[in-house]
C-alpha cells in the first residue's frame, strides 16, 4: 500500500482500491488493525504509512491510523495509481538518453511527458517507452519498471532508470538515505528577499484540495520535507532560484514555495497561473500572458542529478541545460527589466 519510491514533484491522483462498510456488530477497533484483517498481504506498517499519507478515509474524511472504527463507518483506501494501471503497453516513443551503461541510464525528460501510467494517461508515458526499448527492467515497489524516482508531467529534466535489480536496490537506498544530489531550477512569483534559505515542513495532502500538497505543523501529519533554495537572478516581480532537495516528497518544491508566499510561475495547481505580482497596466497583463504562452507549464526543471554508481562506486554527476521554453520565458523577463523600472511601475 505504501509507495516507497521517491516522490519528486509527482502528478498524483487518488483512486479507490478498497471500500468496506463496518458491520453493525463490530466493536471499536483501531483502523490499522481492522484493515489488516480485510486486505490480503497488508501489514500494519503499510496501513499506517497509507494513513500518514492521507490515503485512508472514513466517511470521506482522512483519518490517522489510531482512528477507531465503529458500526456503519464507510472505510475507503485510496492509492495514487488506479488498480489496473500496471498493465503496460510497450510503445515506440522517443527517449532523450544522455547516458547509458549496463546498470542504468539517464533520461532528460521533455515537459509534457507523463512518467508512468495513471488517471487519463495509460499510454504515451515514459514507462510505456521504456517497456518498448528495454527488456526485463527490474520492478520497483510499485511494480513500475526501472523507475527509481519520478518527476511530474510538466516538470522537465533528469531521471535515472535502473536496468538491473542490484542497481535498483543500490540507487533506491541512496535516494532514501538522502545521499543523492538533486538540484532544480524554478521561476517563482515575487521578489525572494533572502539570498538563500531553507524551508522545512511536513507535507501531506491538502485537507480541502486533494490534488495539492500542503505544509502541516503537526509532526504526526505527513512526511518531513526539506528544501534549500538560493537566488540566481531577480526580475522584480519574479525570481529565478535554485532548489536543492534534501528529501524528495510529492510536489515538494511546488508546495514549499507556495507555503512561503512564492508559488511557481504558471503553476496552475498551486495558483501560479494567476498574475500574483506586478501592476494593473494592460500592457503588463499582456506581457504576462506572453510569458505564459512561451512557458505553458510550471517553471520547474530538474537540472542536476548526482549519485554513486551501483557497480563502480564512482560518484557521477549529470547536468542539463534549461529547455527552450524556460529560456524563452527568462529572456522575456530580462528584456522587461531593461525597459521597465519596478519602482516606476508601482507609482
Amino acid at each position: 500500500m505504501s509507495n516507497t519510491i521517491e516522490n519528486l514533484d509527482l502528478e498524483d491522483e487518488l483512486f479507490e482500491h478498497f471500500r468496506f462498510e463496518v458491520p453493525k456488530g463490530q466493536a471499536f477497533l483501531r483502523i490499522d488493525k481492522y484493515l489488516m484483517n480485510l486486505i490480503q498481504n497488508a501489514t500494519r506498517n503499510k496501513i499506517q504509512n497509507a494513513a500518514t499519507e492521507g490515503n485512508i478515509f472514513v466517511n470521506d474524511i482522512p483519518v490517522k491510523s489510531n482512528y477507531k472504527v465503529k458500526p456503519f463507518d464507510v472505510v475507503t483506501v485510496m492509492l495514487t495509481h488506479p488498480p489496473f494501471e500496471n498493465h503496460i503497453l510497450p510503445e515506440d516513443l522517443p527517449l532523450n538518453i544522455v547516458y547509458e551503461d549496463d546498470a542504468l541510464l539517464l533520461i532528460n525528460k521533455e515537459p509534457g511527458m507523463v512518467v508512468h501510467p495513471g488517471h487519463g494517461n495509460y499510454t504515451g508515458t515514459l514507462v510505456n517507452a521504456l517497456a518498448h526499448h528495454f527488456d526485463n527492467l527490474p520492478m520497483n515497489s510499485s511494480e513500475r519498471p526501472g523507475l527509481v524516482h519520478r518527476i511530474d508531467k510538466d516538470t522537465s529534466g533528469l531521471l535515472v532508470v535502473a536496468k538491473t535489480e542490484a542497481a535498483m536496490t543500490h540507487l533506491a537506498k541512496q535516494f532514501e538515505a538522502k545521499t543523492s544530489e538533486r538540484e532544480y531550477i524554478a521561476l517563482v512569483w515575487g521578489n525572494v528577499v533572502e539570498e538563500e534559505g531553507t524551508i522545512e515542513g511536513n507535507l501531506a495532502r491538502h485537507l480541502k484540495d486533494r490534488m495539492q500538497m500542503a505544509v502541516f505543523a503537526d509532526p504526526e501529519i505527513g512526511k518531513p520535507a526539506i528544501t534549500h533554495y538560493k537566488v540566481l537572478e531577480r526580475f522584480g516581480y519574479v525570481t529565478l532560484i535554485s532548489c536543492r532537495l534534501e528529501t524528495g516528497r510529492t510536489h515538494q518544491i511546488r508546495a514549499h514555495m507556495k507555503h512561503i508566499g512564492h508559488p511557481l510561475f504558471n503553476d496552475e495547481r498551486y495558483g501560479g497561473h494567476l498574475i500574483l505580482k506586478g501592476t494593473t497596466f494592460t500592457k503588463y497583463k499582456q506581457f504576462i500572458e506572453n510569458c505564459f504562452k512561451a512557458l505553458p507549464r510550471q517553471a520547474l526543471h530538474a537540472k542536476t542529478l548526482g549519485f554513486v554508481h551501483p557497480n563502480t562506486g564512482e560518484m557521477m554527476r549529470f547536468d542539463t541545460e534549461l529547455p527552450q521554453d524556460f529560456q524563452d520565458c527568462i529572456e522575456k523577463w530580462r528584456n522587461y527589466g531593461k525597459t521597465h523600472s519596478i519602482e516606476e511601475d508601482e507609482n
